[in-house]
């Protein structure tokens, strides 16, 4: 690995951590001397970077605006794949982002490099993503965002309609189709609801606060665990 390479993971590493790194630790993590994790941290100390600590205890980087880090060709096959599904998976405004993030990636690309988009074996079809799905996305993201309570019109695949008033906690892409996770007030459970199945949805002003069994991480954990038990039975 040269130096600068390492000089950039080094930071990334130190980089907004609340908890000192000890020298040891990154020098386990980057594969190199602990002499080396000093002389590094001397030279970026040297070149202005903000490392806090000292030997001993550990090392951290505080809150500071630094410059944008190289990205490796991988790193930017990754960026522009995930663009592109974006552009066409999610609503107008994220869509319009995701484009503008490829247009950026594309402008600072080494000439080398410059058709790297166009030769990305992966696409993203929007076809299936219509203009309703693209609205309720839309809803949901910002309700996300805000903590909005939602009232929903719904169809189950029994084409039966209900009526929800619902907390979004978040949106899972299935490959084909997006599912919201929310805990439902009627149901007073986790439920999972199909955007292609949702007749309407208005934003009330009231708002919900995530809770330590409300939220969409608690909600994953439970998919983990019930995934497990179906292996193990």
């Amino acid at each position: 690995m040269h130096k600068s390479e390492r000089l950039f993971q080094l930071v990334n590493l130190l980089k907004g951590r609340k908890v000192a790194v000890t020298a040891k630790q990154l020098a386990e993590k980057l594969a190199v001397s602990e002499r080396t994790i000093y002389r590094d941290i001397q030279n970026l100390q040297t070149s202005g970077v903000p490392v806090e600590g000292e030997a001993g205890i550990g090392y951290l980087i505080s809150d500071c605006d630094l410059p944008p880090l190289m990205f490796s060709v991988q790193e930017l096959q990754a960026l522009l794949i995930g663009s592109r599904m974006l552009s066409a998976w999610t609503d107008p405004d994220q869509a319009k982002h995701a484009q503008s993030a490829i247009a950026k990636i594309e402008a600072v690309l080494p000439n080398q490099l410059k058709q790297l988009n166009d030769t990305l074996p992966y696409y993203a079809l929007g076809f299936s993503h219509d203009e309703t799905c693209q609205t309720h996305n839309k809803v949901l993201r910002e309700a996300i965002e805000a903590k909005n309570h939602l009232s929903m019109t719904y169809k189950d695949v029994k084409q039966e309609t209900s009526e929800r008033i619902i907390e979004p906690l978040g949106l899972v892409y299935w490959g084909g189709k997006w599912t919201v996770i929310a805990y439902c007030l009627l149901r007073k459970a986790y439920r999972e609801f199909r955007l292609d199945r949702v007749v309407s949805l208005t934003t009330l002003d009231s708002h919900f606060e995530h809770e330590a069994n409300k939220n969409l991480a608690h909600y994953i954990e439970l998919v983990k665990t019930a995934a497990c038990d179906k292996e193990n039975i």
